[in-house]
């Protein structure tokens, strides 16, 4: 039932979000570099075919594939605030993981996570109503869902019988109070100072907030996901010095 959960430091991409002729990350290029991808369900990107496409550079890259369903948001991208009804929400949330499980099924492929993307996730932290929505629909699958450190998220899960895997970005600020920006109000990052947050919260579980005051994440020990967003127009540069930090960290902690 867990076997998606990270057994040491990971890197996560959100994966598959072009639409149609519409491309948005290098996929094929930041696959090799990470370990588990989040690959779009088709309603904030993603469409059939590039869901598929990606299913098999997971497969190429001995990557983890997991869900990252969002809102109906194709325009927006997903992060736009939407108002939704926590029924109709249960239902998207099945609808989409379950597409890309029967793609998954198809290529003999294992569903490995669920990974609620943007405006979802933030409307997940706003509304608990909307939380026990989104995992309870998560239930039925039966594997980790990834966030950020969030007490009463990761509570729920453990009430409901999900494992949590707990994330960290280091392409996006966090709030003072411990909690993820938007990306469209964090500064723009460079690969150094990606490096030097996963450096930091991998060696010391701490960083900086958005004030440049100390931060301390609160994994106490435990492997946690690295996420790294696609769309980021750096982000190849990002991934290679994570990559470079997490496997120092990996040697270092989990040898």
């Amino acid at each position: 039932m867990a076997s998606g959960l990270a057994r040491k430091y990971e890197i996560n991409a959100d994966m598959g979000e072009g639409f149609g002729r519409w491309k948005m990350g290098p996929d094929e290029e930041l696959m090799p570099l990470i370990d588990a991808a989040n690959i779009a369900c088709g309603f904030h990107a993603g469409d059939p075919t590039i869901m598929l496409k990606t299913i098999r550079l997971c497969k190429k890259h001995g990557v983890k594939a997991g869900a990252h369903p969002g809102l109906q948001d194709l325009f927006g991208f997903g992060r736009r605030k939407i108002e939704v009804d926590p029924r109709d929400m249960y239902a998207m949330v099945l609808y989409q993981v379950g597409a890309l499980k029967a793609m998954l099924d198809a290529e003999g492929v294992e569903l490995s996570h669920i990974k609620p993307h943007g405006e979802l996730f933030f409307y997940m932290q706003r509304d608990k109503t909307i939380m026990r929505a989104v995992l309870e629909a998560c239930t039925t699958f039966k594997v980790p869902v990834y966030a950020c450190q969030n007490p009463e998220q990761e509570a729920m899960c453990n009430e409901l019988g999900i494992p949590f895997q707990g994330e960290l970005y280091v392409d996006v600020d966090y709030s003072p109070e411990g909690k993820l920006v938007p990306v469209a109000q964090s500064q723009k990052v460079t690969p150094e100072l990606c490096y030097e947050r996963a450096v930091g919260a991998t060696m010391a579980d701490s960083g900086k907030d958005v004030n440049g005051d100390k931060l301390v994440f609160g994994f106490n020990g435990k492997p946690f996901s690295i996420c790294l967003h696609s769309d980021v127009p750096t982000v190849l540069e990002n991934a290679k010095l994570v990559r470079k930090a997490v496997n120092e960290a990996n040697r270092s902690k989990f040898a």
